[in-house]
């Protein structure tokens, strides 16, 4: 698999004069960006209820978490490091101070601090998973995000944030989900995940597909402002599973002491992994698909129907907590990926070998966009038009097709394309608060 190319962010500095805040008064964050979802979810209400995270490990794939700052102590555990140097996960590899992978956690479970910024689902724990990304440095060759993924089930991790992507190129790559994610994808739900990424940040180039969103069984998010209207930026796609808080989001950046504010479906993505960690939290004994079951069964404006800018609506872990809702209720996401499943049951195997694409007959399931990403970490998600019955048969056909092909040789694409064109964040300009003296 090819590295990921992240294109560099520009860090808009601006000048913020941060004063007390009582979460009394208002949502946590600075006063110039607070964290409006904690009003609109009533936040502090559900925590008492014991809906805070606790018992959920969330493992984030990303670029690494500095795990030394304060905020973030006790709630990193030691995961992986996929890049060169190796390690345990716990190290911010990107080479911008902004932190991408640590601004990321500290909107899951970061505790306050300073500025005033806490995670959704502080009693939540973060399995951090360093892939090699362009723009950090420990970047080159395979990105093993397939690997990751694994990993990440394999050590207990019941969702799976995912707050990057990458565009694809249908000139060079038939299928929109690359054989080795989607099988790793598949394996993670049958195992009991629920994997979520980033939507991209492209709706103005024409909203490219992006992976690992467009792949089946992926939640794929959209961002929102705090009047629920989708952001001008948030890619549109018919694989949009739904939308959550992404503009003037407030973040812990990887220096201690320095925050920012930006905006993102990078953002949305771990807003949307932290809620549904909130919502499992509460209802433990609950599989995957009943967790889903419930957030699709309470959204804010809901459609009857996916929107490529909406999805089926807007997350609200509240009303996912309070609401009856059947165990039995639809969800669109564990549903799609089931056929996968079975088929991977009757071959015996959880993880069958991965058909080449270049052995497949017939287009690709799925629409193309081609246009570069804006943005940090979250751009280039492949996101593919999966209609929904369409695709899953044509992919299932794929599968069935390719049962006696070879594994795909990543590493030979690379050459091919180069390493420098992958990974994006789903994040535009931040706005740096100012360093504090800690």
């Amino acid at each position: 698999m090819r590295i990921r190319a992240a294109i560099t962010a520009l860090a808009i500095v601006a000048s913020i004069v941060i004063a007390p805040m009582s979460r009394a008064e208002a949502a946590p964050g600075p006063p110039s960006a607070p964290e409006w979802w904690f009003d609109s979810w009533n936040v502090p209400s559900l925590w008492t209820q014991g809906a805070d995270g606790r018992g959920i490990l969330i493992a984030e794939i990303d670029s690494g978490v500095n795990a030394s700052l304060p905020q973030l102590a006790g709630r990193i555990l030691a995961g992986t490091d996929y890049g060169p140097k190796g390690g345990d996960g716990r190290t911010d590899h990107e080479l911008d101070p902004f932190g991408h992978g640590t601004a990321m956690a500290s909107l899951m479970v970061a505790t306050a601090g300073p500025f005033g910024i806490e995670g959704l689902a502080p009693s939540a724990r973060i399995l951090p998973i360093a892939v090699p990304l362009a723009g950090t440095d420990d970047a080159g060759g395979d990105d093993h995000l397939a690997d990751a993924i694994r990993y990440a089930v394999d050590h207990g991790a019941k969702i799976i944030n995912m707050s990057i992507g990458e565009e694809r190129d249908p000139s060079s790559e038939p299928l929109p989900c690359s054989p080795d994610e989607q099988l790793a994808i598949t394996y993670a739900v049958s195992k009991g995940a629920i994997v979520l990424a980033a939507g991209g940040n492209s709706a103005t180039a024409s909203s490219p597909v992006e992976d690992p969103g467009v792949c089946v069984g992926v939640l794929s998010v959209g961002a929102v402002d705090s009047s629920g209207q989708v952001a001008s930026f948030s890619s549109r796609h018919r694989y949009t599973a739904l939308v959550a808080p992404g503009v003037n989001i407030p973040t812990l950046g990887k220096i201690a002491g320095t925050a920012y504010h930006g905006e993102g479906t990078s953002q949305a993505t771990a807003i949307a992994s932290a809620a549904v960690a909130l919502v499992w939290s509460k209802f433990p004994e609950l599989t995957n698909k009943q967790v889903l079951a419930r957030v699709f069964g309470s959204l804010d404006n809901p459609r009857s129907s996916r929107d490529p800018a909406y999805g089926f609506g807007e997350i609200n872990p509240y009303r996912a907590i309070t609401a009856i809702v059947a165990d039995t209720a639809s969800e669109p996401i564990i549903s799609a990926v089931q056929p996968f499943i079975a088929l991977q049951n009757a071959r015996g195997s959880a993880a069958p070998p991965a058909p080449a694409p270049a052995k497949t007959a017939g287009a690709p399931p799925g629409e193309y966009g081609v246009a570069a990403a804006p943005g940090r970490m979250t751009s280039k998600v492949i996101l593919a038009a999966i209609a929904a019955g369409v695709a899953l048969v044509g992919l299932l056909a794929l599968l069935i097709r390719a049962r006696a092909a070879k594994p795909v040789q990543r590493a030979d694409h690379a050459a091919q394309r180069g390493l420098d064109d992958r990974f994006t964040d789903a994040h535009t300009p931040q706005h740096s608060l100012p360093d504090l003296d800690l």
